[in-house]
C-alpha cells in the first residue's frame, strides 16, 4: 500500500470520526489523526492537509456534493461514504497540491470497497465523476 492511501484512510478515519461526533473541534480531529504521526512519516501533512481541507470547506463541499447527487441528500448517504466524498471533493476542488483527477477518483473508489457497501465504489465514481467538472 502506498505512504498515500495510507494518508488518505487516516484522513478518513479522523473526517468518520469528526461525522460521528458532530460539531467537533478541528484541533480535536487533529488530534485524533495524530496518533498516526509516526506510521505515516513524511506523508503525514498530506494527511492533515485532507482533514484540515475538508472541514474548513465542508459546507461548500456538501453543497457541491447535493447538487450532483441525484435523489440522495448528505444526511441520507452513510457516513463512510460521506467521508470520502468530502476528502476526495476537497482534493478535487480545493487542495492546491492538483493531484491528477484519475488518482484521487481511483484513491476513493479503493476506500469505499475496503470501507462501504457493495454499490458504494459505484456511486462515489459516479458522483466524482460529475464533480471533477468543478477543478478549476
Amino acid at each position: 500500500m502506498s505512504n498515500r492511501r495510507l494518508a488518505r484512510e487516516c484522513a478518513l478515519q479522523a473526517l468518520y470520526y469528526a461525522d460521528s461526533l458532530k460539531d467537533m473541534p478541528q484541533e480535536d480531529v487533529l488530534d485524533y489523526a495524530a496518533d498516526y504521526r509516526k506510521e505515516l512519516g513524511e506523508y503525514f501533512p498530506f494527511c492533515e492537509e485532507l482533514i484540515k481541507g475538508a472541514l474548513t470547506h465542508l459546507k461548500e463541499i456538501d453543497a457541491m456534493v447535493s447538487s450532483y447527487a441525484k435523489n440522495w441528500t448528505i444526511s441520507r448517504m452513510s457516513a463512510v461514504d460521506r467521508s470520502i466524498l468530502r476528502m476526495a471533493t476537497y482534493e478535487l476542488v480545493f487542495s492546491p497540491e492538483k493531484t491528477p483527477v484519475p488518482a484521487i477518483i481511483d484513491e476513493a473508489i479503493e476506500l469505499a470497497k475496503k470501507y462501504s457497501t457493495e454499490n458504494s465504489s459505484k456511486f462515489i465514481n459516479g458522483l466524482l465523476d460529475q464533480l471533477k467538472k468543478e477543478r478549476k
